[in-house]
């Protein structure tokens, strides 16, 4: 059971899946929606534009049919005739034209949005199977691209009859008129017939659009163990990534190893911590941390600072709170001002000894280390009711 519900497809598909089918061009679309915006947009515009257009074809008309008698004979004197009058039904139609290319390109973004991908040009041989074709044909998107085509046919028909059938007298009493308002009158019922016919199409789009983005988040959704391997796909295997985590490890700490011999001085705890503090006068506000370790890297630290001579002081309380306070590269807290000095000042005295001779230096051991900075005073503290921390 659980094998099961690993494959069956009841995610929803990541933003990866999304962008992939995207550039397969593979992209919801309603061509009910887009049908219905250029027809919509098409009977709004007769409607505003259609008496205009019909005086410039009127005038078009007369004007081809009034010919005088050189220009039957002279076709070059036929085309100076016809060519203006064919630009003045251009500029005619040039709105509508407009209108029906701005709303073209403009419908796709009402779903789905725009889109060139040339992975949808590439031909695809597997579409000319037939043995898929006919799996198509009884597939639940025939049986619904069916059921939408009987229902279109039967809303477009009652809408088509309702508007004939109220319009029956008018329609009879048109070969009474004259035939300039005949044709009119005919027009503006054809126009009001289309227009409603459109208004039929609105409510199948606003079906059919939901259904087709919803069709097609069903079809992109994935299995639990999809998203599993995408996500390693696009993050890099758990594996591989703690072995990259390691080496940076190692990079990291092969970089603070070879700060070691450029410190100032190793404050330990004697064996538990080590921290390498290094302190340039007149480059720096205050030491700084080189080099921090815990058990076998305080080891290696120690062992670096005895190979190039790096002093070392024992200062457990310091080393502590050093190791606790401080990353690599940062300066030491201000709290600890106090008790750094003091260390590198038997450092810098240490070395005037080591050069000149003299009194050696005496390490200092009552170093003054605030309680709060260290981690062992701090975790033995008592607490409000008396209590150990």
């Amino acid at each position: 059971m659980a094998e099961d519900s690993e494959l069956e497809k009841t995610e929803p598909a990541s933003p990866r899946r999304l962008e992939q089918a995207r550039e397969e061009g593979d992209v919801p679309r309603s061509r009910e929606l887009a049908t219905c915006t250029v027809l919509l947009a098409a009977g709004l515009g007769l409607w505003f534009t259609g008496e205009a257009l019909v005086r410039r074809l009127n005038a078009m008309l007369a004007a081809g049919l009034t010919l005088e008698r050189e220009q039957v004979y002279d076709f070059n004197l036929l085309l100076t005739r016809i060519i203006p009058g064919l630009v003045d039904v251009l500029i005619g139609l040039a709105p509508l034209a407009g209108i029906l290319m701005l709303v073209a390109v403009a419908s796709p973004m009402l779903i789905g949005g725009w889109l060139f991908s040339t992975k949808a040009l590439t031909p695809n041989f597997g579409r000319l199977n037939p043995l898929s074709g006919i799996g198509n044909m009884f597939s639940t998107r025939s049986l619904v691209e069916l059921v939408k085509a009987i229902g279109k046919t039967l809303l477009i028909g009652a809408i088509a009859w309702t508007v004939v059938s109220g319009q029956t007298e008018e329609m009879l009493a048109l070969s009474a008129e004259p035939l300039h308002t005949g044709w009119s009158h005919l027009g503006k019922m054809l126009l009001v017939g289309f227009i409603s016919i459109v208004c039929g199409l609105v409510v199948i789009a606003l079906i059919d659009a939901p259904y087709q983005m919803w069709h097609y988040a069903n079809k992109l959704k994935m299995t639990r163990e999809e998203l599993r391997q995408e996500a390693k796909e696009s993050d890099g295997d758990p594996m591989v990534k703690a072995r990259m985590r390691q080496m940076q490890r190692e990079m990291a700490k092969r970089r603070m190893m070879s700060e070691v011999p450029t410190a100032d001085v190793v404050v330990t705890n004697p064996t538990h911590y080590a921290v390498a503090l290094k302190y340039t006068e007149g480059k720096m506000r205050a030491p700084v941390v080189v080099a921090k370790g815990a058990d076998e890297v305080a080891a290696k630290i120690r062992e670096i600072a005895i190979e190039h001579k790096v002093a070392m002081l024992e200062a457990p309380p310091l080393a502590r709170a050093l190791y606790r306070h401080t990353e690599l590269g940062d300066e030491i807290p201000a709290k600890l001002y106090t008790a750094v000095a003091e260390v590198l000042a038997y450092v810098f005295q240490l070395r005037v000894y080591k050069q000149h001779g003299g009194v050696q230096p005496k390490a200092p051991d009552e170093l003054d280390v605030p309680v709060d900075m260290d981690p062992l005073n701090a975790a033995a503290r008592p607490t409000d009711n008396g209590a150990m921390q």
